[in-house]
């Protein structure tokens, strides 16, 4: 899979930290088990929506979803996410008159980006509308439509590719993350959507296209794929300390808010770091100054689990006093059952307690935790 240095993926990075893109595309392709996890959902998704629109045969169909369910990272869960964002789709879609629905679509994105191309999860193009959608699949950072650069680029090579064909006024744009149950919707008119790809998109990719440009540190940081090097993200995260243990007995409520507000950034950059320092000194032998290699904290185990219990049972002692059988947790049995079947048979046992408060910054799109909130807290902990 070819990705674009600009990509839209990190536009809400590049845009703003303009050299960041350039030396990103030096470093080597890695990936993990949640993004080959949300590939894998994405396939689902698009051979479930192919299916239901006569995209590809019953046959192809079943051969495809077999493949998908070889795979170790496939699960019920999985299976009623993509589902449900099949469903939302063809809603969509079936309420335009006249649409063309297309899937994992390319678009060229050159007109205002160097090099620039991305893939559309879904395009639905009508007469006056185009809607973009897109599904995120990770449930680790919530992501929202409103003013996202990802969207408005894959708008903008939608509409580039369409707009002989459509008359397209209105643009809306949709975030789809099903493990978080949130559809976040953003709408915008084409002129509003190309004077921002003109005053804004056009200047910034070409300042980023050769590297150019000042790093600016901040929340875009979180998947940069060299933030464990970078000085910029490094000054950023050292200055609250500079500025908050200046006199550590008198620390103030402005000076604690600042060190709060800066906690994830910091704990993300310091594990980012001290990663990247554990790999090179495994796999390349890099020695740090001042640091060494020691071997850590280990944990006795068995060797022959079957062996093991034969001799306790010589011993005198009996199965149940050797052996726990343990329910597997909620999130086990929901990945086994898949979600629909999970409430359906479980629904009735399983209870939600309220979650325990945490400090957050203000800009936190979640209801502040009241008074009468503290009460209970402090009346069920009595």
């Amino acid at each position: 899979m070819s990705h674009a240095i600009l990509s839209p993926s990190s536009a809400h990075r590049w845009m703003v930290c303009t050299p960041s893109a350039q030396l990103e595309a030096l470093e080597p392709y890695t990936t993990s088990q949640y993004a080959d996890e949300g590939t894998l959902a994405h396939r689902l998704a698009e051979i479930m929506i192919l299916e239901r629109t006569g995209g590809i045969t019953k046959k192809q169909f079943i051969k495809r979803i077999d493949e998908i369910k070889s795979d170790d990272l496939y699960t019920g869960e999985m299976w009623d996410y993509a589902e449900g964002f099949t469903t939302y789709v063809l809603e969509q879609f079936n309420s335009h008159t006249g649409a063309t629905l297309f899937t994992e679509d390319r678009v060229d994105l050159t007109r205002w980006v160097p090099d620039g191309f991305g893939t559309v999860d879904i395009r639905i193009v009508a007469d006056g509308v185009l809607h973009v959608i897109d599904l995120k699949y990770g449930k680790g950072v919530p992501v929202f439509a409103d003013d996202n650069a990802q969207l408005k680029l894959y708008a903008l090579g939608a509409w580039d590719e369409m707009r002989h064909l459509y008359n397209i006024r209105t643009v809306k744009m949709t975030i789809y993350q099903p493990r978080l149950d949130s559809i976040s919707t953003a709408e915008t008119t084409i002129f509003d959507l190309t004077q921002w790809a003109e005053n804004v998109l056009r200047p910034r990719a070409a300042i980023a296209s050769v590297g150019a440009g000042d790093f600016v540190p901040g929340s875009h940081c979180g998947f940069c794929k060299i933030k464990h090097k970078c000085k910029a993200l490094a000054t950023y995260n050292m200055e609250a300390v500079r500025e908050a243990f200046t006199d550590p007995a008198l620390l103030t409520p402005d000076e604690i808010a600042k060190i709060l507000q800066k906690e994830k950034s910091f704990i993300d950059w310091i594990g980012a770091v001290s990663d990247y320092a554990y790999d090179q000194a495994i796999n390349h032998g890099v020695q740090w100054p001042q640091m060494k290699l020691v071997e850590g904290r280990s944990v006795r185990t068995y060797t022959d689990e079957i062996k093991v219990t034969e001799a306790l049972l010589a011993a005198g002692l009996s199965l149940e006093e050797i052996h726990v059988v343990k329910l597997r947790g909620i999130t086990e049995i929901s990945k086994l059952l898949g979600k629909n079947d999970f409430e359906k048979i479980l629904g009735d046992f399983v209870h939600k307690p309220a979650g325990k408060p945490v400090l957050v910054p203000i800009s936190d799109k979640r209801a502040a935790f009241g008074a009468a909130d503290r009460a209970k807290q402090a009346f069920k902990n009595v």
